[in-house]
């Protein structure tokens, strides 16, 4: 999911505000071309930075394998499921989701909607047909505001829902991997993983940003 710039960004009415205010989006647009997961991304034909986060992940837990079931939420630009459907190949199926557009990809089927919103839920288990699934992935971010406040209870409500989509659809032993953002909630959102797998593990993937609160929550052997 798109992120939102700053809640100050359009504010005309103070010309030192609209300044900095652009200061910091040449800056960030700097920083971004300059990140070499972006060039690497280039190169290698992934959609986004994205991807880089998931192949660590996958390369070191060994999640995704061939005729797999997998649902990819907060899925555009797709990045994941690029890596997601070459993995699980022809065999495999794909289910993406976000409240973006995404440009077709092959062997992936993409339903746009707000994942907050009953039909997209629907429609995500229309799709996959009473199939149970292999592993559910998470990527979703609210549009950030810039205030703490506001973005960490946003973001927490968004992997809720990702986690209640996994205990409805998930396989015995399915896996469950998802962006959470360190910070209120966070603790007690970690006890609810631990009470639905086996075995849960952090993540901190080299193409996040350090400076990024997000982490990488994996929950391995789905309890069912």
């Amino acid at each position: 999911m798109a992120r939102s710039s700053s809640g100050d960004a359009g504010d005309s009415s103070s010309p030192k505000r609209k300044n900095a205010t652009s200061r910091s989006s040449a800056g960030w647009l700097k920083e971004h071309f300059d990140d070499p997961y972006v060039k690497r991304s280039w190169v290698d034909g992934y959609r986004s930075r994205a991807s880089y986060k998931l192949l660590e992940i996958d390369d070191k837990d060994q999640l995704l394998k061939p005729g797999m079931t997998v649902v990819d939420l907060g899925a555009a630009p797709g990045g994941w499921s690029q890596v997601v459907a070459k993995r699980v190949g022809p065999q495999g199926v794909v289910i993406a989701s976000d409240i973006l557009d995404m440009e077709p990809l092959a062997g992936v089927e993409f339903i746009k909607g707000d994942f907050t919103e009953e039909a997209v839920l629907d429609a995500i288990l229309s799709a996959l047909g009473g199939r149970r699934v292999d592993m559910v992935i998470s990527d979703m971010a609210p549009n950030m505001s810039g205030q703490n406040a506001i973005d960490q209870p946003g973001a927490m409500y968004l992997v809720e829902l990702a986690l209640d989509l996994a205990r409805q659809v998930l396989k015995p032993n399915g896996d469950f991997l998802a962006k959470v953002f360190q910070g209120e909630g966070f603790e007690a959102y970690l006890k609810e993983l631990r009470g639905s797998f086996t075995k849960v593990i952090s993540r901190k993937p080299a193409a996040s940003r350090p400076r990024s609160r997000e982490i990488y929550l994996l929950g391995r052997g789905f309890k069912g």
